[in-house]
């Protein structure tokens, strides 16, 4: 990236429209993911939902792509983990949002040295639904509450306590092959894909510091791409093939161990049925 572009996401807090593989790449990700689902059901989007690269190599490399990872590289130092990986998928005409929140609000991390590349494998357009941000959001955290609202895909339901400023909001578009970058502390969200046909698919990768940590005493897993080993994390290790037995296992086991971790930040939270 250059120099301009560095400066920008440090003042603004994110970078978008990165290219890192072309159009036909992208579409043969999809292609292997609706393989996936096609054999297992639309009910797999639930288990690729949390870190689906410990379950199907085609996953793990995307995380370790070198495209990706150079980028990343840029912003957090030469040595960097994956704390985790979630599809995103949004049905045309379907009520699916993602409300306004921070991604570090219950990671549990040590220092905010982390950030989320977005990679979409359709194309992302404000019809379909694309990341929204709020520029120069990520240098404080702001108050989150627990809504679970019925329409929102965030697992554990957060979102920021008061009112966005909306018109602040600036549209993340992307092309299939295109990533955008933003801060772990960016408040960020997505409105509906109100296209009519179609789905709007995008692969959240999230991409720590390598020298950073769990809060606390308990060690979480995460997945070395490039540098140092700074022994802050138990390392995860690389599918042989799609859902192997041994792989299930230490996924299952994995997801058990960080779900602790995270509830035990979503925690703090403020319960708001609102």
């Amino acid at each position: 990236m250059t120099e301009d572009i560095m400066q920008s996401y440090a003042r603004d807090g994110y970078v978008s429209a990165v290219p890192v593989m072309t159009e036909t790449e992208a579409a043969e990700l999809v292609a292997k993911f609706e393989q996936v689902e096609e054999r297992l059901g639309p009910s797999i989007f639930k288990l690729l939902n949390v870190k689906g690269h410990l379950l199907f190599p085609f996953l793990w490399d995307v995380v370790q792509d070198a495209r990706i990872v150079a980028r990343v590289a840029e912003i957090l130092g030469p040595d960097v983990l994956c704390w985790g990986s979630s599809f995103f998928c949004k049905q045309a005409g379907s009520a699916d949002v993602v409300p306004w929140h921070q991604d570090g609000t219950c990671w549990g991390l040590n220092a905010p040295r982390g950030l989320t590349a977005w990679l979409a494998l359709t194309p992302s357009t404000p019809e379909t639904g694309c990341l929204r941000v709020i520029p120069e959001s990520h240098t404080a955290a702001v108050p989150h509450a627990v809504r679970n609202a019925a329409s929102s895909m965030l697992p554990l339901g957060e979102e920021v306590r008061e009112p966005v400023d909306e018109t602040r909001a600036v549209d993340c578009v992307l092309r299939p092959g295109e990533m955008s970058l933003h801060h772990v502390m960016l408040v960020h969200g997505s409105a509906t894909n109100r296209a009519t046909t179609g789905r709007r698919i995008g692969f959240a990768i999230r991409y720590i510091a390598g020298g950073v940590a769990q809060r606390g005493t308990t060690k979480g897993y995460a997945t070395m791409v490039r540098g140092q080993d700074h022994g802050t994390y138990l390392l995860e290790a690389k599918p042989k093939i799609d859902l192997e037995p041994e792989a299930l296992r230490r996924h299952r086991d994995i997801l058990r161990h960080s779900a602790g971790i995270v509830m035990r930040e979503a925690a703090t939270l403020d319960a708001d049925p609102r």
